[in-house]
């Protein structure tokens, strides 16, 4: 039991995951750094409001903090362009470049003569017409 659960540790994938892992936190802070104290100071220089953060609303005395929502949209919006723009699309790009033509499927029916109704390619006759159809050579 314990020789299953090393294997599965030590199995690559997930090895590559823990790694992942890591690595995106790092990176989720890098770029709600970079929102919280960049960006949302860029936009109050632009529209007069200082920090997101302090956007609140209140209902029957309840604070809202939608500044805090709008902080983490943004974060999460920036996040995805990077993975999508620095990450997919040039993998991608590098996959298709390598990727094989798919080859095009052998027929698997052919067409009766007589009746012109598609019967399968190893017919000896016709299942509408009932004429003998000759065989087709295997390619």
């Amino acid at each position: 039991m314990l020789k299953g659960f090393r294997d599965f540790i030590l199995r690559g994938n997930v090895v590559d995951l823990a790694v992942a892992v890591i690595i995106g936190t790092a990176f989720g802070a890098i770029v709600t750094s970079l929102v919280k104290d960049v960006l949302t100071q860029f936009i109050a220089a632009v529209v007069g409001k200082p920090d997101f953060s302090n956007v609140v609303f209140k209902v029957n005395g309840t604070p809202i903090y939608i500044g805090n929502f709008l902080n983490a949209a943004i974060s999460f919006l920036i996040i995805a362009s990077v993975v999508y723009f620095a990450m997919v699309v040039p993998i991608n790009a590098l996959l298709n470049r390598f990727k094989k033509p798919i080859p095009a499927a052998p027929p698997v029916t052919k067409p009766c003569p007589e009746c012109l109704s598609e019967i399968p390619i190893a017919a000896r006759r016709c299942a509408h017409c009932g004429q003998p159809v000759p065989l087709t050579p295997a390619v």
